[in-house]
């Protein structure tokens, strides 16, 4: 089993004293994305709930629509192949014209707020319910509290979903902020929980785009940022009716787009 932690020797060195001492490290590691016989990404990871990052991955990216249409999933040590259901059709010429990963900002080349439109991203329902602002102040305790392997290596971000009371009900870690929310959303994913229209994403760091599109796709009505949204993520959370907030710590948030869900 691929491990998440990796123990290594360091000299630290404090003032004018040193001393060595084996450090904790996060572990990244290449992870390939099998649809069939066809590689659809390689990025950079966290080992550890690999099957549900790749499904994450294909969900949020619009490939999949639900679990429905996977036969199964294997997994070796760096490498996913999702097998579909002999009636899903996949246009593998779509994906190789728009799609491509790095290690530091995962799936890119987006061209527009519209392509989202055109791939099927939901506009949001307005009458959902709301949250109260008392309870969003507790939230980033409650993910650092979870966070095991941040807690040992400092190393990690994190994506953790939480009903409208406050109550967590899943936290998923990684080297990337777009594979912990991939992981997280695909675990919902295939388990038949999506879409996720009555719960609330919150991920350490900033918001960006991709996270936007990613949460949108899973019908998330309330993406939450330790850190600040990027100015485009903002412009799709008002496009597509998402409650968007930023630097929520402290007691304190910035609501960029549907106040209307926030008490």
């Amino acid at each position: 089993m691929n491990r998440s932690i990796l123990t290594v020797p360091v000299r630290k060195i404090e003032g004018d004293s040193s001393a060595s001492f084996q450090d904790l490290l996060a572990v990244e590691d290449p992870l390939e994305i099998r649809l069939g016989e066809k590689t659809i990404s390689i990025t950079m990871r966290t080992p550890g709930h690999d099957p549900e990052l790749a499904a994450g991955f294909l969900f949020t990216e619009g490939i999949l629509e639900g679990t429905h249409q996977i036969r199964e999933i294997q997994h070796s040590k760096n490498s996913i192949t999702v097998r579909l259901n002999p009636d899903v059709e996949v246009d593998f010429e779509r994906l190789q014209r728009n799609f491509y990963t790095t290690s530091s900002c995962g799936v890119c080349g987006k061209a527009s707020i519209e392509a989202l439109r055109m791939q099927g991203c939901p506009v949001l329902p307005r009458s959902s319910a709301a949250i109260q602002a008392a309870v969003i102040h507790r939230l980033p305790q409650v993910q650092r509290d979870e966070q095991a392997v941040f807690a040992r290596t400092g190393g990690l971000h994190a994506a953790a979903l939480f009903d409208f009371q406050g109550n967590l009900i899943l936290l998923r870690e990684d080297v990337g902020r777009h594979n912990a929310v991939d992981k997280l959303i695909g675990a919902e994913m295939l388990a038949g929980r999506t879409p996720l229209a009555d719960k609330l994403l919150l991920v350490s760091g900033r918001a960006s785009f991709e996270l936007t599109q990613k949460a949108l796709m899973a019908g998330i009505p309330i993406l939450a940022a330790v850190g600040a949204p990027s100015s485009l993520a903002v412009e799709t959370a008002q496009r597509f009716n998402m409650t968007l907030l930023g630097f929520v710590r402290d007691s304190r948030f910035n609501i960029y787009s549907g106040a209307e869900r926030i008490q």
